[in-house]
């Protein structure tokens, strides 16, 4: 694996095991509040780590902060991080656990797994661009994301459930 090239045409290229490097690695989203007021924030990623087999097989896990929510207004995140969304208390962490990838024709990778935020764990597909040089490698995807299917459903003057993820994770070999 040595190629900067971000096409993947085979995902048994990156077999082996992969470290988060959680200070290098960024989770942002957008949304709207009132339907029209864009806000952007970010998450803290906690720890992740991948296995990818020879023969293509995937599995891993990423662990963000739920706790670690911030679109840069305080009281609007301390209502985020209560019962009304994320509840943080109780569900300290979001976690995606990847289960299975798959080139893509358009060299970027399919992965399937699961997502839990606020105790509820429904399934996922991500389209990820994946670059890797040496022993690093980092997978960028952009997801649309409904907040009702976790339970996530309160919003003031027909806010949008409907939020769009932005992660660029890197990852390094132990």
């Amino acid at each position: 694996m040595t190629s900067l090239d971000p096409t993947v045409t085979d995902v048994s290229t990156y077999a082996g095991s992969w470290t988060l490097d959680p200070d290098r690695t960024s989770i942002t989203f957008h949304t709207k509040a009132m339907w029209v007021l864009p806000v952007k924030g970010t998450f803290r990623a906690l720890e992740g780590a991948g296995e990818v087999g020879a023969d293509g097989s995937l599995s891993g896990t990423l662990v963000i902060d739920a706790a670690s929510i911030d679109t840069g207004n305080k009281k609007r995140d301390d209502h985020l991080r209560n019962a009304d969304f994320l509840e943080v208390t109780a569900h300290p962490a979001i976690t995606f656990t990847a289960t299975g990838a798959v080139a893509t024709p358009a060299g970027k990778v399919e992965v399937t797994g699961e997502l839990t935020v606020h105790g509820r764990t429904k399934p996922l597909t991500l389209l990820a661009e994946v670059s890797a040089t040496g022993d690093s490698a980092t997978v960028s995807t952009e997801v649309e994301i409904d907040r009702s299917l976790w339970g996530l459903t309160w919003a003031q003057m027909g806010a949008g459930l409907k939020n769009r993820a932005v992660v660029t994770a890197h990852f390094h070999r132990p």
